[in-house]
This record gives C-alpha cells, sequence and structure tokens, in this order.
C-alpha cells in the first residue's frame, strides 16, 4: 500500500520520563547504538515525509542538541517545536501542528519512545488511512495483556467510536484486548480543529489526543484503525527493563539481517551489532563479539570471540581474536589477539600484525609488519615487513608532551628495545635486547647500549643478610664447595 496524499510526522519527545530514574532524559537513552528519540526519527524519515517535527520539553537543553545531530544523519531536516509545559499528548500535538501551519495533508503523530517501529509500518498506516477515507486512523494492536494501555471502543459495526485511557476505564472496556500504540494518522485540518476542542476532563487533568478521535466521530468524520501485524514494534520504553527488553528485540533483527545477508554468525544470542555496522558476506562472528558505532567488516574476516569494536575498519580477509579496538583501522588479511587493546589512531596495514597483549595508540604499522607481543606502540609510524621485539615500549611522553618514533622498513628489533621518542630508526636496522635507543639509528645499523656484564659476588648476604634470598644463596654456596 503506498500514501496517495502529503505527508508530515509528528514525533513527540517531550516527557519526562521519571520511570527510568535517570538524569539523562529517556529519550536519549539508547540500544542498538542510537537514541530512542533517533530510532523515531530515522523511521519517520522512512516515509519520505514533507516535514518531520520534533516536539522537545523535559531538558530540552540535552535533546535539542541531539536531535540535531540525528537530523544532520537523515535525508529531511527535523523542526523542533518546543512544549513549554506538559499538559498531555494532544498539547505536545498542538504544539508539533503550529511548527507547520500551512501543511495540508496526512499528519503521522508518533512516540520517541518507541524504538522498534518499522518505517513500513508507519507507510502501511498513512496508506490505509488514506484508501479508507479516514479522518483519524489509530495504529491499534492485540496485548494478551492490554493493562496500562488506553482500549479501543468500538460501534456494533466495527467502527471505532473512541479511546479510553486504561485509568479511565469502565470494568467493561478494561477486557478489551484492542489497546491504542499512541500512533496514529489524521487529516491535517480535522486536526486542527478538534484540537481546539480538547479539554482536560479526566483522571490525569490532560488533555488527550486520543480524545480527537471522539470529536472527529461526532463531527461526522469517518474513524478508524489499521491493526499492526506485530505487536513487538509497539513496544514503548518507560523504565530500563523495558530499556533491555527492546534493546533484545532490536539485535535479534539486526542480527537476523546480517545472517540473511551472508554472515556466519555462531553465536546470534551473544552477539551484539549496533544498527549502523555495516557487515559484508562470508564474514564469521564467534561468540561473545560486539560490533558498535560505525564498524565495518569486510568480506571473508573473521572477528571473536569475545571482542569489542567501536567505530573500527576490519579488511577482509582480516583476523581479530579477543580484542578490544576503538576508531582505528585493521587492514587486509591483517592479524590481531589475543588480547589486544587497539587505541584510536591506530592503521594496521595489509598482512600486518599485533599480536598478544599488545597496545597500540596512533600508530602507523605498514604492510606486513609485525609487533608480536607484550609490547606498547604510540605516536609511531613502522615501515613495511619489520618487526617488534617483545616486550618493546615506544616512550612517547615526557611528561608534558607526546613524541613521535619512525620505524624503517625490514627493521628487526630485539626483546625489551625502549624507544626513547623522538627518535629514528632507519630501514634494515637491528637492535640487540634489552636496548635503550635515545638517538637516531642509521639504516642498516646494528645498535646496543648495554655495557659488559658485572656480577658482584657476596652481595646478597652482605646487604641482605637473614633473608630467605641470603639464605638460598648460602646453601648453594656450601653444595659447590
Amino acid at each position: 500500500m503506498v500514501a496517495t496524499q502529503p505527508c508530515a510526522i509528528v514525533v513527540l519527545a517531550a516527557g519526562a520520563g521519571t520511570r527510568m530514574k535517570s538524569k539523562t532524559p529517556k529519550t536519549l537513552h539508547s540500544i542498538g547504538g542510537r537514541p530512542l528519540v533517533g530510532h523515531a526519527l530515522h523511521a519517520a524519515d522512512g516515509l519520505d515525509p514533507v516535514h518531520i517535527v520534533a516536539v522537545v520539553g523535559h531538558q530540552r537543553e540535552l535533546v535539542s542538541p541531539a536531535i540535531d545531530a540525528i537530523s544532520a544523519e537523515l535525508t529531511h531536516e527535523v523542526i523542533q517545536a518546543v512544549q513549554p509545559e506538559q499538559q498531555g499528548t494532544g498539547d505536545a500535538v498542538a504544539c508539533g501542528i503550529a511548527a507547520i501551519p500551512e501543511f495540508k495533508g496526512t499528519v503521522i503523530v508518533t512516540n520517541a519512545d518507541v524504538p522498534l517501529l518499522r518505517p513500513q509500518t508507519l507507510q502501511d498506516l498513512a496508506a490505509s488511512h488514506v484508501e479508507a477515507g479516514n479522518a483519524v486512523t489509530v495504529l491499534s494492536m492485540r496485548q494478551e495483556d492490554p493493562t496500562g494501555y488506553g482500549r479501543i471502543i468500538r460501534t456494533a459495526d466495527g467502527q471505532v467510536e473512541a479511546i479510553v485511557e486504561h485509568k479511565d476505564a469502565s470494568p467493561q472496556q478494561l477486557l478489551v484486548d484492542e489497546v491504542n500504540s499512541g500512533v496514529f494518522a489524521f487529516d491535517a485540518a480535522v486536526l486542527r480543529h478538534a484540537l481546539k476542542e480538547l479539554n482536560s476532563d479526566n483522571a490525569q487533568g490532560e488533555l488527550y489526543i486520543t480524545d480527537v478521535l471522539e470529536i472527529a466521530r461526532k463531527e461526522g468524520h469517518k474513524v478508524g484503525a489499521y491493526t499492526a501485524k506485530d505487536p513487538a514494534e509497539l513496544a514503548g520504553v518507560n523504565d530500563r527493563a523495558q530499556l533491555a527488553s527492546a534493546g533484545r528485540e532490536l539485535n535479534r533483527r539486526v542480527v537476523h539481517s546480517a545472517m540473511l545477508a551472508g554472515a556466519t554468525i555462531i553465536d546470534p544470542e551473544s552477539t551484539w551489532i549496533d544498527v549502523t555496522v555495516t557487515i559484508a558476506s562470508d564474514v564469521t562472528i564467534y561468540p561473545g563479539t560486539q560490533l558498535l558505532g560505525t564498524t565495518s567488516i569486510a568480506e571473508d574476516a573473521e572477528v571473536g570471540p569475545d571482542s569489542t569494536l567501536t567505530n573500527m575498519q576490519v579488511g577482509s580477509g582480516a583476523k581479530v581474536v579477543r580484542t578490544h579496538g576503538f576508531d582505528s583501522v585493521i587492514g587486509t588479511n591483517a592479524n590481531v589477539g589475543p588480547f589486544t587493546y587497539i587505541r584510536p589512531h591506530t592503521l594496521l596495514g595489509e598482512g600486518a600484525k599485533l599480536g598478544g597483549f599488545v597496545e597500540s595508540k596512533n600508530a602507523q604499522i605498514g604492510r606486513g609488519s609485525k609487533v608480536p607481543h607484550l609490547t606498547y606502540i604510540g605516536d609511531a609510524t613502522v615501515g613495511e615487513e619489520s618487526n617488534i621485539g617483545a616486550s618493546s615500549v615506544f616512550v612517547n611522553y615526557d611528561g608534558v608532551n607526546k613524541h613521535h618514533t619512525n620505524i624503517g622498513s625490514h627493521v628487526r628489533t630485539g626483546s625489551d628495545t625502549m624507544f626513547i621518542a623522538p627518535v629514528n630508526v632507519g630501514d634494515g636496522a637491528y637492535s640487540g635486547a634489552g636496548t635503550v635507543i635515545k638517538d637516531d639509528v642509521p639504516a642498516g645499523a646494528l645498535v646496543v647500549s648495554g655495557g659488559k656484564q658485572r656480577n658482584i659476588e657476596g652481595w646478597v648476604q652482605k646487604k641482605r643478610p637473614g633473608t630467605p634470598a641470603a639464605e638460598a644463596a648460602a646453601r648453594a654456596q656450601e653444595n659447590i664447595e
């Protein structure tokens, strides 16, 4: 079904969300790497509307900048309307409509705390509304336990007569299992008129948008309902438990889509993927993996187990095992892990390696070069086909400033080498184990810094008498004698 008239969408994001018990506004709590209001605005954007209006109110000094950032991701600008005092959904919609006074067509009203609602469902609602010739269409759903929801009250011939809020419902009305999702389609002109007729004569003392249905019907307009195919889409988020439930359902969708697109996910239940992640075909993801932010995984790559990648780019054929990585690039056929920590601005080249217990930061590591184990490499550039020995440290911080180290191509450095930045090591150079490199090393040179080994015999017994070490040394000497 396709709507045949212009559409505007009003997203209600002004509520306090007190049940979240949080200093963060409810609509800014996130699932799947996107705040709740972000999911609602992305769904709205999918209808190709003439206008998107977000109504803000409570803590708008926090919510408004977030909406501006989300708007930049969309194909349509988000207009913000302010509800100065939260006096109910009817008042919120009135504030939203006031921001688009000249609009004629269908107005969809949805909520910022319904993050699972798909664009297709909104499209179906708009199309049903237009095809039925309705002035008002409510998106309804069937619930086994409708507690807390407004009930859809129908006439004998099946027309929608009214929506009665749970607190205002009679015992007979409470038995109704068709409920209001809080999402509506309105004729813009009918909506504007009905909003002026609302009153706060109800248990909450607020203006209900649901009362528009009864007003429209009494004035001879057609009022209907479109029943959602999947009630799970319309689950609202009002507390932390519901936030977690919505997050699980969203993640199930995302993981399922990745598998249908050709990724092998060994354990879907322990794998978490943000909606902003891209995964190519023939990728393998092992259990306990989290792919977050703008992470992208190219074909034939393997990630996990037990890896968390945030805003990472993983090249084709790369293998990433038990790794935490942020804001960096892992090249084609590179190898990472296990127990590797990749900090921002690491660029690992084609076929290169960051091995076990390696930490990197602001480092460019060339094609085929290896940092195999137990090393910190920061503020450094390494050429091609070089090898950094175990337990090496790039000493980049002098207590005030960070300094850079340059390592050439085909360099071989021994274990426990200290690079005291700023320093340069030329192509093909070698270092001995335990070397402290303070000065530049020419290409092809061997650099060593340790002097001849010196043993001071008897030092322990003399300087540490009575200790277990001194006693063990004495026994050893007696055995030799």
